[in-house]
């Protein structure tokens, strides 16, 4: 799979990409990341990105013509590529859709800056995505987020199988995990978890499962 990234800032993702499982997976060949850089798409001399908006107001807002020029250049046109917005305005970003875009071959996501895009940008892409009701300066971490969530649902990133069993995939979220030491400060490993019975064990992660989903998240079960 290819993810390209439209941004202004193309240097903010070199640490995140460039440690642990996304790393790896680079190194595989099973991922591919790029960075188009909007600036180089700038009008003038000075590579000019955005101007005032039409109607009078705060900020700065990026172009048009700027943005399909950098749009343009990042599509390799396959069969199976889809290009995002990050943006408020957007379907909350979550497992499904992470799920959905994992199958894309080219992902191509366009992080926004400043006090947003023209609104004729909408014309000349496939959707949008938002990550929450909250305002951050700049679709950047963003674009980080759904990168991460979409890359280790590739298959061979991470060990086979794991995705299934975690949080929001069966819109519940996942049991509690324990590990050694069994017992500590008088607070010890449920001993079903130690019997090696693996059917009842099961039974007790659905239970634990659909609890801590009722008890933390019940806005999750209601969508069912």
């Amino acid at each position: 799979m290819k993810i390209t990234i439209v941004t202004l800032f193309p240097e903010m993702f070199a640490g995140p990409f460039d440690e642990s499982i996304i790393k790896r997976a680079k190194e595989k060949k099973l991922i591919e990341i790029n960075f188009v850089n909007i600036r180089d798409f700038g009008i003038g001399k000075h590579k000019l990105v955005d101007d005032t908006p039409y109607g009078g107001g705060n900020g700065m807002v990026l172009r048009v013509d700027v943005l399909k020029k950098a749009i343009e250049n990042a599509k390799d046109n396959s069969e199976n590529e889809k290009v995002f917005l990050l943006s408020p305005h957007g379907n909350v970003f979550n497992q499904k859709t992470a799920i959905e875009l994992s199958k894309l071959d080219h992902l191509i996501l366009i992080c926004g800056h400043y006090e947003g895009f023209d609104a004729r940008i909408r014309n000349f892409i496939d959707g949008e995505i938002s990550i929450g009701d909250f305002v951050l300066t700049g679709g950047e971490i963003p674009a980080m987020l759904v990168a991460d969530s979409v890359i280790r649902l590739i298959k061979g990133v991470i060990t086979e199988g794991s995705p299934e069993k975690e949080s929001f995939t069966d819109s519940l979220l996942e049991h509690d995990q324990y590990t050694k030491p069994q017992e500590y400060k008088d607070q010890k490993v449920p001993e079903i978890l130690l019997s090696g019975n693996h059917a009842k064990i099961n039974e007790w992660r659905k239970k634990e499962s659909l609890r801590l989903t009722s008890r933390l998240r019940p806005d999750l079960l209601k969508k069912e």
